[in-house]
């Protein structure tokens, strides 16, 4: 019997099910697998357990439930989980833990009541939906993106709520209501055009307003945000991202824009693969949630100061995710929403000409024309700290190359330029070669460790595991403690680091043609044979250091019974 609401959905979910709704999954014997979602693969490592109702990947480390893969694969926190999870299940949140609804039910029901209480008023106001028509927004685009408005008076939102039955206090919770020093509470958003922020999922987690053009001044802000809740993180949601994800999917790769109105500009214009980092700097989490989708990335970013630096940053830490990046230039508008109320083509030809991110650089940068100066020599360090960025040892020395041809200075000088450039920032790179990599490969298990789980899992594919098994005394010492367990048909200890070796070895577990349980067991035997080997003549030195012949004597004998073994 389930004792947590998290235990009651994992009982009415099966996650076969579950994890096959966002990536396709293949069988293989008792369990699944597929292409790791998290980690960019050839070969599938992620497996899927339904008797365990856990999944692993092999090939990065990652585990867990249908609740840790939800929060990973969509960028959630738990609560937010556990309220969509709650409501695919059926389970009604309120009901079963209110504290937990409290929590995390209680603001999404906040929310979305008062995008509705928008919605209505923007059905009412004239001058605020005309100024949506005014910035070039189709009525269904409005409708479709759910954008509303916030009366100027200040408590009309406070008063609806407040009349529902819901408190001040779950008001200032969720963002939209704020308690001044006098302890009176009015309205967060007023005046302003109301652009719900949907998580991944499509759930309104909060608001973008921007101010009427009548009603700006220097003392008010163009545009307020919904502050962060526990349902409510800016550098975790992409604007647009819920609508958009699957045609990024579809197209292999995602155009970036900055802000709501640049996005639906886009979007109404058809091209439909777009997000919007929403008024907040690009973040590692949403180029995460992105790199699952695709790894191309087209970029574009205002054409001021402001927008020109964030867009910089924007591309080298793509860069760094090893993204293919792009960049829209617009000499002739300042962002997409304008070229594209001028014309949609505009955007199209704009993407059509987009530049690679070391092309761009070398536009931006190299100034001076090869004539050399101090002023030269910075533009081109400018440069390659740039390419310093680009993850591929390949990649970044292609460019090196297409640098050297620009401005004729020779490869090797930029290579060795380039490598005091990384010494400095302390990045790895090539040295003097396109094929040196110095990333090493991390590894968790020994070469035993490993043959050891492979055999275990290959007696229970094949129904072999029982107490006699002579191999037995071949495996690792804590895999033989492992293989008593299993035996017994006991699958949790009270060690969890046992229990995760458990869990790996249960997933590996497969269809019975997909092991040569001999060539395991040869391979196994001459493993335990190579580490018994290293064990004795460690004995046979210390021995020989302490001048003990009764140890060495031992230690010789029992190398001598094992040579017998091989």
């Amino acid at each position: 019997m389930a004792d947590s609401p998290k235990d009651l959905i994992k009982e009415k979910i099966d996650i076969v099910d579950f994890i096959g709704s966002y990536i396709p999954l293949t069988r293989t014997g008792k369990n699944w697998k597929a292409l790791c979602p998290f980690h960019k693969e050839k070969t599938p490592s992620f497996m899927v357990s339904p008797e365990r109702q856990t999944w692993r990947c092999f090939g990065c480390g990652a585990s867990g439930d249908i609740f840790t893969f939800l929060m990973k694969y969509e960028n959630l926190e738990f609560g937010e989980a556990l309220k969509i999870l709650a409501e695919k299940a059926g389970i009604e949140l309120k009901k079963i833990s209110p504290q937990e609804y409290k929590y995390v039910g209680l603001l999404y029901d906040l929310n979305d009541l008062a995008k509705k209480f928008f919605i209505n008023q923007l059905e009412n106001n004239k001058k605020a939906f005309n100024y949506l028509l005014s910035r070039g927004l189709k009525p269904e685009t409005i409708a479709e993106f759910e954008i509303g408005y916030a009366p100027l008076s200040g408590d009309e939102l406070s008063i609806y709520f407040i009349n529902a039955g819901y408190t001040p206090e779950d008001l200032i919770r969720a963002g939209l209501v704020i308690r001044n020093e006098q302890g009176k509470i009015f309205d967060r958003f007023r005046g302003r055009i109301m652009f719900p922020i949907h998580n991944h999922l499509g759930k309104v987690v909060g608001f973008t307003g921007r101010i009427l053009p009548e009603l700006e001044s220097e003392d008010v802000g163009k545009y307020v945000n919904s502050p962060e809740t526990p349902i409510f993180k800016k550098s975790k949601i992409l604007y647009g991202f819920w609508k958009s994800k699957n045609f990024i999917r579809e197209k292999n790769s995602v155009f970036l824009v900055e802000g709501q109105m640049d996005f639906l500009a886009s979007w109404q214009a058809g091209i439909k693969n777009t997000v919007a980092s929403s008024g907040t700097a690009l973040t590692e989490s949403h180029l995460s949630a992105l790199r699952k989708l695709t790894d191309n990335l087209i970029i574009t970013f205002d054409n001021d100061p402001a927008g020109q630096e964030a867009g910089e940053k924007a591309i080298d830490m793509a860069l760094n995710f090893d993204f293919n990046v792009k960049i829209v230039v617009f000499h002739n508008f300042k962002d997409p929403a304008e070229a594209v109320l001028a014309n949609p083509q505009n955007l199209f030809d704009a993407i059509e000409n987009a530049l690679s991110a070391p092309e761009f650089y070398f536009e931006k940068y190299l100034k001076s024309q090869n004539k050399f100066s101090r002023e030269y020599l910075k533009e081109i360090q400018a440069v390659l700290q740039k390419l310093l960025n680009i993850e591929s040892p390949v990649e970044r020395n292609f460019w090196i190359k297409k640098l050297s041809e620009k401005t004729s200075i020779d490869e090797k000088i930029l290579i060795e330029e380039a490598q005091k450039l990384a010494q400095k920032t302390k990045i790895s790179f090539p040295k003097g070669t396109e094929n040196q990599n110095e990333v090493l490969p991390q590894k968790k298990f020994t070469r035993w460790e490993l043959l050891s789980q492979e055999f275990i899992s290959a007696l229970l594919s094949l129904e072999k595991l029982q107490e006699d098994v002579e191999e037995k005394i071949y495996l690792e010492p804590l895999h033989q403690k492992i293989f008593d367990l299993l035996v017994k048909g006991i699958k949790k200890s009270e060690d969890p680091y046992l229990d995760e070796i458990i869990d790996l070895i249960l997933l590996k577990v497969t269809s019975p043609e997909s092991y040569d349980l001999e060539k395991i067991k040869k391979e196994l035997k001459k493993e335990y044979i190579k580490e018994k080997r290293k064990e004795i003549v460690s004995k046979i030195k210390e021995a020989e250091l302490k001048n003990d012949h009764n140890a060495l004597e031992q230690a010789l004998q029992e190398l001598y019974q094992l040579l017998n073994q091989e």
